[in-house]
């Protein structure tokens, strides 16, 4: 009979929350194992942020390149050289994972199992390796943190042409010469942007009337409007009815604008249409953990899923899917079993970033969020090119907003379609950490000329 293997702790994944939790546990003296079926890191590190982060920035260098004239540079030509921007990102890719391994391989009480991990029971795992062979472990106390995976759409044609998805985009062997992007959302922008600049056409097709449909109308225009100014192109309100390929390989969108239908044909098509949470093995009815209609694991403030004992963490769970929710989903989890503080996801603070160029940037109550739950507000808001630095750089695209309770003037939220946009949110989101009225940055001193004091004009700007 195969022997049991026991631990204080089992954490499924080794992502953005399932690495530090393992890390510090063991430190605290928790016999730990923790399970991973693919690479150390999750899709942070593997798929999402740092590899797309690092092609983006081979992006703007090519895009900044190009434009050179605008800033009296003569450039003759300018060449991209596509396995170069891929051995660049691989490199550092390898390079942080090789950080966690090490890291794990340093640390006491804690083990690293290779293998899928399924539920035998609420308090056991078996894990199965890539050989074949299992190991069969059990734990007080267990945590997924499994992430997403993309979403296949239900659309007829699609299982006849070698689609892409946000993961294998980023292997290519060469540029696509054209690529077709299903999906309006942060992913299908970024990447559009990203191969657009890089030298190939693309074309966005998304099915709703605008991009990006939890941003403010005005914002995701502004949004859209610098990227068609770019060359991409864009069918909105658009459905696909069918996906097809000729002999030559080349794929064609059938699509249906209200009553009007077309073609469009290219060489590549990226499906960038949502996510699903990755559970299909865990075996959660073995551990009586209960999932949402759709399939997200269910967990109440404290992270803790139906079943005791069991936590889940990060993507999987479902709401805000960002790699710095996960890692405070991990301290949230860290700080209960610890008893170091009563901390849950109660009121917690959602700041993002989509890093286009320029980067859209999110803390807080968009206007109708704010308005739908009963908020008097007013709104503070600007164009770039009112920003001398945008302007003394080049950089000037965007606008920036910010909503204001009308009875405290705290503000609720605030977007930046700039520039560093990411770095200025986090200015705003310092001031509602610090529950500042948004006087307190209207007449604030900043250096001159910096992009943090657009905050000042920002906020001259507000219309009684």
């Amino acid at each position: 009979m195969e022997a049991l293997e026991q631990y204080d702790a089992a954490i499924i994944g080794v992502g953005q929350a399932g690495q530090p939790l393992a890390l510090a546990l063991a430190k605290h003296g928790w016999k730990t194992a923790i399970v991973e079926k693919a690479y150390l890191g999750g899709t942070c590190i593997n798929y999402g942020c740092t590899p797309t982060k690092t092609l983006i920035a081979s992006a703007e260098a090519a895009y900044s390149a190009r434009r050179a004239s605008v800033y009296g540079i003569g450039l003759d030509h300018v060449r991209v050289h596509w396995q170069e921007v891929k051995a660049r990102k691989r490199a550092i890719v390898e390079t942080f994972r090789q950080s966690i391994a090490n890291r794990f391989a340093q640390a006491e009480n804690l083990t690293l199992l290779r293998g899928e991990a399924s539920f035998t029971s609420p308090r056991s795992l078996s894990v199965r390796a890539a050989d074949g062979l299992t190991r069969s472990i059990t734990a007080d106390r267990i945590f997924i943190n499994t992430g997403v995976r993309p979403q296949t759409p239900p659309l007829p044609g699609l299982d006849s042409v070698p689609w892409l998805t946000s993961t294998t985009v980023m292997e290519l062997d060469e540029l696509p010469p054209h690529l077709l992007i299903l999906g309006g959302g942060y992913v299908a922008l970024e990447f559009g942007q990203l191969f657009r600049r890089l030298g190939s056409e693309v074309t966005i097709v998304e099915r709703g009337s605008q991009l990006l449909r939890r941003e403010d109308p005005e914002i995701a225009g502004e949004l859209r409007n610098i990227l068609a100014a770019e060359g991409i192109v864009f069918h909105l309100d658009t459905h696909v009815e069918q996906v097809s390929r000729d002999s030559a390989g080349h794929i064609t969108l059938h699509l249906k604008t209200a009553d009007t239908t077309q073609q469009v044909t290219g060489t590549h098509l990226l499906v960038a249409v949502g996510v699903a949470p990755d559970t299909a093995v865990l075996n959660l009815s073995a551990a009586n953990v209960q999932t949402d209609e759709h399939g997200y694991i269910r967990v109440d403030e404290r992270l803790a899923t139906t079943q005791p004992g069991i936590y889940a963490l990060g993507d999987v769970k479902g709401g805000p899917q960002f790699t710095h929710i996960s890692y405070d989903d991990y301290r949230i989890v860290l700080a209960q079993l610890l008893g170091t503080a009563e901390a849950t996801t109660t009121g917690r603070m959602i700041p993002y970033t989509a890093f286009t160029d320029p980067q859209l940037a999110h803390v807080g109550l968009h206007e109708k969020e704010a308005t739908d739950l009963g908020y008097s507000v007013k709104i503070a808001s600007i164009p770039m090119t009112y920003v001398a630095r945008a302007l003394e750089t080049d950089q000037d695209k965007g606008l920036m907003k910010a909503v204001i309770d009308r009875s405290t003037n705290q503000i609720l939220g605030a977007t930046v379609l700039a520039t560093q946009g990411g770095e200025i949110m986090a200015m705003l989101q310092i001031a509602m950490m610090g529950k500042l009225p948004y006087t307190a940055l209207r007449d604030g001193t900043f250096a001159h000329p910096t992009l943090a004091e657009s905050l000042n004009t920002l906020f001259s700007s507000l219309k009684e």
